[in-house]
């Protein structure tokens, strides 16, 4: 096959995971132009239609989507064993990028981080906040953060975290007119401060346990939040209750800025891992910063 295939091929792929030929253009270092001039000559020379494009999106062909599946994990090893080379020097170099929801991002990831780039002035570390549970191959993500129990079995997930437990708070002057909840189905008689995830495509059903049975409750209220940050603030000013990180209002409960309820039945959960994928061979980059965040009791 010509270099010159090799060129289109990828610019293909480009155009193909992001289905989008500005964004694919910026990526590539290219105009959109030339971008879709050479998708047009690729297409030329298979005698296939690789991309259906219409004026508000782009998205591949049967033949497209062959090609996409065939080639697109070849370039991502040629890449990461590229990558990997990076051993030869002698201290770790390059990009790690992660992606992570907001609280683990800033609970455990930051912490780590901070602590660790002095170090290695050659690592750079790109965390994307994101609540979804997002695809890492696709969107071409060196790792990922889920619970443990949301981790894909196909993945290697390290702990970087200890068990977790959710906390049902309210604060004193919200309680001072309402009675507290003692179980999980008193709280639809409450204001509840909601959080909205893109993966569940709604309002997140709070979750409980108690003695072997689960429970999950569709709360009402007047505020929905997709961030702890905000959430957090509306229940220290007495809007409502919160169903939050035990982590995270650990601090407000000491100081008597709020008040637990439903305690008992919020066990104890598996924690955060890193995960990635099993046949992706990780770079000295990746390797430090893993062993930055490995949890040890």
């Amino acid at each position: 096959m010509p270099k010159r295939a090799f060129h289109d091929v990828i610019a293909f792929v480009a155009v193909a995971r992001e289905r989008n030929f500005t964004k694919a253009a910026a990526k590539l270092g290219v105009s959109q132009s030339a971008l879709s001039h050479t998708i047009r000559a690729l297409e030329a020379r298979l005698g296939v239609r690789l991309l259906a494009r219409t004026t508000r999106s782009v998205a591949p062909t049967e033949a497209g989507e062959r090609l996409l599946a065939v080639v697109a994990p070849r370039f991502d090893e040629i890449d990461a064993e590229l990558a990997a080379l990076s051993e030869l020097r002698e201290r770790p170099a390059g990009t790690v990028r992660i992606t992570a929801g907001e609280h683990p991002a800033s609970a455990i990831l930051w912490p780590a981080i901070a602590k660790l780039l002095p170090d290695y002035p050659d690592i750079k570390v790109e965390v994307i906040v994101d609540q979804g549970l997002t695809d890492i191959v696709s969107e071409r993500y060196d790792a990922g953060v889920r619970l443990g129990e949301q981790v894909d079995k196909d993945m290697i997930a390290v702990r970087i975290g200890p068990d977790m437990r959710m906390a049902v708070v309210g604060a004193p002057s919200y309680f001072a007119r309402r009675r507290k909840p003692k179980t999980p189905h008193d709280l639809t008689e409450h204001n509840c401060i909601n959080l909205r995830l893109p993966t569940y495509g709604g309002i997140y059903a709070w979750e409980f346990e108690k003695g072997g049975h689960e429970l999950r409750v569709r709360v009402d209220g007047q505020l929905v939040f997709n961030t702890i940050d905000l959430r957090l603030k509306a229940v220290l000013a007495g809007v409502g209750l919160a169903c939050l990180p035990e982590e995270q209002v650990s601090g407000p409960l000491t100081r008597g800025e709020l008040i637990r309820v439903l305690g008992d039945w919020c066990p104890p959960f598996s924690g955060y891992h890193l995960y990635y994928p099993s046949r992706r061979q990780p770079t000295p980059a990746f390797v430090v910063l893993l062993e930055a965040l490995r949890y040890r009791v």
